[in-house]
């Protein structure tokens, strides 16, 4: 949909493994002072302190996470470092390192790596995290994309999910639900493409949208903005899956339950208006879409006037006890079950 048939292409073959690395590599500088040694040997060496070390990781497989007939190589790449970087900053800590592994089939050039490597590079340069590894190899089939990050984070500060206490207030930064939005008008225009070639979308009125979805970014400044606000969460998580799944998680590992408020949440004007559009009810893009790596938490009710007004956060709910399950409450006042609903990447054949 977005490839240029003219552009000139390097065969990755006339490389090797060894070539790609350094080619690929070359421009990448290191940021943090905890990285000795990064990419050229055996094994990256960092310097070890007295934080404790995060380390998380995704894997990324074209058809099933990403459809390159809408998404440039240079948003991949970024966007496959960040939701790295989420993660570390969904437990408080800081992010400083990643590696990156890919597996590419030959119908990508070297070109083409060119760019996913640029769109890594600007993650790296924007966050202040290190490339000190990974690996490269052939692919029969499309693109695969590993990558882990590695943060730090001092004992006291780190925030699990398992923390939750009756009477929390349930907080979301941002807004959610516009990344579901964004892959939807994708969609969408993906079909009309394929029925018109020819045709031109007009994708000016889902600008918002469209790069919550295609360049989202990690939540690297709700640490410090709590720690302003003098606020340690009691558990916390970032919002990949949606909203009611990330609850089940917190709920389920903190045994408790909980209330969210259908009328706290919090939506952009685009959303609510293509919301309309698509004939799709906002509660439940809200609760279920996913992918807007936003930072949800739990914070003691002591800290409501600390939270409160602040327009970086939402209070969206509160936690219950167990056995009072997962509620949303709706505008009408109804309480449902809370189901998690979000996306779900082990389908069945």
């Amino acid at each position: 949909m977005l490839e240029d048939k003219n552009q000139s292409k390097t065969s990755l073959a006339k490389l090797g493994e060894f070539g790609l690395i350094n080619h690929i590599t070359q421009y990448f500088k290191i940021n943090q002072a905890s990285s000795l040694k990064g990419i050229g040997d055996d094994a990256a060496v960092l310097a070890t302190s007295d934080k404790q070390t995060l380390v998380t990781t995704d894997l990324l497989i074209e058809g099933v996470h990403f459809d390159l007939s809408y998404m440039p190589l240079k948003h991949l790449g970024y966007k496959a470092v960040i939701v790295n970087l989420s993660d570390v900053y969904a437990m408080n800590g800081a992010a400083e390192q990643i590696t990156v592994s890919i597996a590419v089939s030959n119908r990508f050039p070297l070109e083409a790596i060119e760019e996913l490597y640029a769109g890594i590079q600007l993650a790296c340069d924007t966050y202040k995290v290190d490339l000190i590894g990974g690996d490269t190899t052939s692919s029969t089939k499309g693109m695969l994309l590993s990558v882990t990050a590695i943060g730090k984070a001092e004992k006291d500060n780190v925030v699990y999910r398992n923390g939750a206490k009756v009477t929390d207030l349930i907080v979301v930064s941002g807004d959610v639900g516009a990344a579901y939005l964004g892959l939807q008008v994708l969609e969408r225009e993906k079909q009309v493409f394929k029925v018109d070639p020819n045709n031109q979308p007009d994708l000016d009125k889902y600008t918002y949208l469209i790069e919550r979805q295609l360049k989202p970014e990690a939540r690297k400044d709700v640490a410090g903005l709590l720690k302003e606000l003098d606020v340690k969460p009691t558990a916390m998580i970032d919002v990949s899956d949606g909203i009611s799944s990330e609850l089940f998680h917190i709920c389920t590992q903190s045994k408790v339950g909980c209330k969210v408020y259908e009328d706290k949440l919090p939506l952009d004007p685009q959303v609510i208006s293509t919301c309309e559009e698509f004939e799709l009810d906002s509660t439940m893009v809200a609760l279920s879409g996913g992918e807007d790596y936003e930072l949800l938490f739990t914070v003691p009710i002591a800290d409501f006037d600390k939270i409160k007004g602040n327009p970086n956060f939402s209070i969206i709910g509160h936690i219950t006890e167990e056995n009072q399950g997962l509620q949303l409450v709706t505008r009408a006042n109804q309480e449902i079950e809370l189901k998690a609903q979000g996306w779900n990447g082990m389908k069945e054949e």
